[in-house]
């Protein structure tokens, strides 16, 4: 049962409860007016101390879509945090008014600080550069949708693969079924870090490799999932402002790759993904949004004990 638990990363949920909530979107995918009642009467708080758009408002619409209704912010300046009010504080007094929250912070930790003082379950929208296991369970969902399951998948990250979450997230998810692959593409300066390597890929005999140009391994790929190089995550200017057009997926890339391999994103995106790939029948980043809010809807009402 996944009623009343938080969500703080994807290993919070077992290969089956990942499952049980994929299973749950698809249905909802297919029959969405069947679940337009479900949360009548609960009640959302999305607490985002760090700004977003797809995030915040894909929960807010995933809620609204059930029946629910939303409070929160998406700017915490105009919060009581800025009177000095701890985070425990915060998360005491609007967990007494929610039945959920979604909660991004730009600090990492913040959302296991969080659920160690909260009534109702903390489903993390975003850490710092920790975790994201919303993001993660879109991802799956997407994956499964595309193609077919979650076995068997060689699987490019690209870009910034020290600092992104989302690369660490379903690295670690997809790290659970067996046959899956992984091609690590990066500058040296943002390789993935050396605790994925050491603490999950090597202990668990997983198949990786690394490369610092796209165009030596994209022919081998089943899903391209790109990420930009985030300027927010950098100490200095100088090294973003050098490495934020490292790679860059166009059309010419994308003639190199196989027919039925699938291009993921988080976004949002700068330029790292030219706009004319989009009519690419193989990109479902925009795919990857709508799935999004599915898999929101369903964990939402899992952790509600509303389905």
């Amino acid at each position: 049962m996944l009623k009343g638990r938080h969500v703080i990363e994807p290993e919070n949920l077992s290969v089956a409860e990942i499952d049980e909530i994929c299973s749950l979107a698809e249905q909802i995918i297919v029959d969405p007016v069947s679940f337009q009642d479900v949360c009548r009467g609960k009640i959302l708080a999305a607490l985002f101390f760090e700004p977003s758009t797809r995030t915040r408002l894909s929960f807010e619409a995933a809620m609204l879509r059930l029946g629910g209704t939303v409070e929160g912010f998406a700017d915490a300046s105009y919060t009581s945090t800025t009177k000095g009010e701890t985070l425990a504080d915060t998360i005491r007094v609007v967990s007494s008014y929610a039945d959920v929250i979604a909660m991004r912070s730009p600090k990492e930790g913040a959302a296991l600080l969080a659920s160690q003082y909260s009534a109702c379950p903390i489903i993390n929208a975003g850490d710092g550069g920790h975790s994201h296991p919303t993001q993660t369970l879109t991802d799956l969902l997407t994956i499964r949708q595309l193609r077919g399951g979650f076995e068997n998948h060689t699987i490019g990250f690209v870009g910034d693969l020290k600092f992104g979450r989302t690369v660490h997230s379903l690295t670690q998810a997809m790290c659970r079924y067996p046959g899956n692959k992984f091609i690590f593409v990066s500058p040296k300066e943002l390789c993935i870090p050396d605790y994925m390597v050491e603490n999950l890929l090597k202990p668990n005999n997983i198949q990786y490799e690394t490369a610092e140009r796209m165009e030596d391994v994209i022919d081998q790929l089943d899903i391209l999932y790109m990420t930009r190089v985030q300027k927010e995550r950098f100490f200095n200017e100088q090294d973003y402002i050098r490495l934020k057009d490292s790679y860059i997926l166009d059309k010419e890339k994308m003639r190199l790759a196989r027919k039925d391999m699938i291009v993921l994103h988080p976004l949002p995106r700068v330029n790292e993904i030219q706009p004319d790939v989009d009519d690419d029948p193989r990109a479902a980043y925009f795919k990857q949004v709508k799935y999004g809010m599915y898999a929101r809807m369903s964990l939402i009402a899992k952790l509600t004990g509303s389905l």
